[in-house]
């Protein structure tokens, strides 16, 4: 084995553009965390670079290091980012790995000469047992070369049981940067994988190969104990789902007098259908619910294969108005938009006084069943415009150009509530909205 044990760890920016939430919502690499320990424990020597909060260029930094391995992560948006730092990575020698959520479901993008192997799973132990020269030919969730050819071996779902508690230097040494919103800084937690849910339009639900995994929450407790941070973002992709493991969570809270705020992702139906345990949650710090309300009508929810309707939005966002817990309420528009459907979720959130939304644009993901429903009407083919904010495929009822009007005029309206209520007042809104009104104009030329 290699004397030189230094391992950097990489997760690319988002963009290279300002068009993005880069100092509003900017996220611990909590992935990377869990492999530096993992490397630590191994014998390595990790080094984190973050994309989204480094100043050093990537290329600066890998040459002053100097490597023997590369390990890369990131989203669809981020492939083109780590194409070239892999390449980057190859061209000095080092051994390179991609690894995290795009790759899983889309590894054989990644089958290229820049690229040494492909993590298919979410198990950070996989790095360290390739690093020490293990047989790959056993390695589950993993694709490697084999006399040139790429072998794909099978992927399996992860025990997350099994994670050791994640190595948060990085994390204490960047506290400026790392928040949720107005939580600065805000340290992230993973009490399960994957989604309980089969929402047609999501992806989370195929990751660890479809198998929703929880972890003891006597351990996430011990764990949201220990770290050095007063707001914790759980980043479940639901962890409002286990009635009887959240009231465990609340007792367990209460009992190791944890004072700290939370923000989860939660449906609206069990939002509707649990108001006093929403209490208790209130009660020991629940600050943001992070809600898929998607659609302002049934037609489009039932489409949407959410198991929820309307009415239980509205309750949901009712509820939680009055514990003082924020919901932010997180809306899709549809490709099969009207200039009225647009106007329907600023209707919405001002009748339910819904003070924090998000708007996704519909984005059929790749290598899922939507994407071949919809290739004829895509329009690029461009990873980069994967991020929910550019237009992928053809509208059913207006141009792109008009889309695109119409989405930047609600961003808009949606912001300028926002900044008459005073919410964020951390961030320049003169600049968001200016921006925003620049790309009335900008986008689907």
């Amino acid at each position: 084995m290699t004397e030189n044990k230094r391992v950097l760890l990489v997760h690319p920016e988002i963009s290279r553009t300002k068009y993005n939430f880069a100092g509003i919502i900017d996220n611990e690499p909590l992935e990377l965390e869990y492999i530096w320990a993992v490397l630590e424990k191994a014998g390595f020597e990790p080094h984190i670079w973050d994309g989204q909060v480094e100043r050093e260029p990537f290329v600066k930094r890998l040459h002053e290091l100097g490597p023997f391995a590369v390990y890369i992560c990131g989203r669809t948006r981020q492939e083109g980012f780590m194409r070239e730092y892999a390449r980057a990575a190859k061209e000095t020698g080092a051994v390179t790995m991609i690894g995290g959520l795009h790759a899983q479901r889309c590894f054989r993008r990644f089958f290229n000469d820049d690229t040494d192997f492909v993590l298919t799973g979410y198990d950070p132990e996989l790095v360290a047992d390739i690093l020490t020269g293990k047989s790959t030919e056993d390695m589950n969730s993993l694709c490697w070369k084999r006399d040139g050819h790429w072998v794909v071996n099978k992927a399996v779902p992860h025990d997350i049981r099994r994670l050791i508690r994640p190595d948060r230097t990085y994390f204490y040494q960047h506290q400026d940067r790392y928040r949720y919103l107005e939580m600065l800084p805000a340290a992230h937690v993973r009490t399960s994988y994957s989604c309980p849910y089969r929402c047609s339009f999501c992806i989370r639900n195929r990751m660890n190969c479809g198998v929703y995994a929880q972890r003891d929450i006597a351990d996430v407790v011990d764990e949201i104990a220990g770290i050095d941070c007063d707001n914790i973002y759980l980043i479940d992709d639901d962890f409002l789902f286990d009635e009887k493991r959240l009231e465990e969570f609340v007792s367990l809270i209460i009992q190791r007098k944890i004072h700290k705020r939370y923000v989860c992702y939660g449906r609206a139906d069990f939002v509707a259908s649990h108001p006093e345990l929403m209490k208790k949650l209130a009660g020991i710090g629940l600050y943001y619910v992070l809600t898929g309300i998607e659609a302002t009508d049934d037609a489009h929810l039932n489409a949407y294969s959410k198991r929820c309707d309307n009415e239980v939005n509205e309750r949901a966002v009712r509820i939680l108005n009055s514990l003082g817990v924020n919901m932010m309420g997180m809306f899709i528009v549809d490709l099969d938009f009207t200039a009225a459907d647009f106007r329907s979720i600023w209707k919405w959130a001002v009748k339910n006084d819904l003070k924090h939304a998000a708007v996704s644009i519909f984005t059929p993901e790749m290598n899922t069943e939507l994407i071949k429903e919809y290739k004829d009407r895509l329009i690029t083919r461009d990873p980069s415009h994967w991020d929910y904010l550019h237009v992928v495929a053809k509208p059913s009822k207006m141009s792109v150009k008009r889309y695109y009007f119409h989405y930047h005029i609600l961003l808009i309206r949606l912001f300028l509530r926002a900044w008459r209520q005073g919410i964020y007042d951390f961030i320049d809104y003169r600049f968001f909205i200016g921006s925003m009104v620049k790309n009335l104009f900008r986008f689907g030329g």
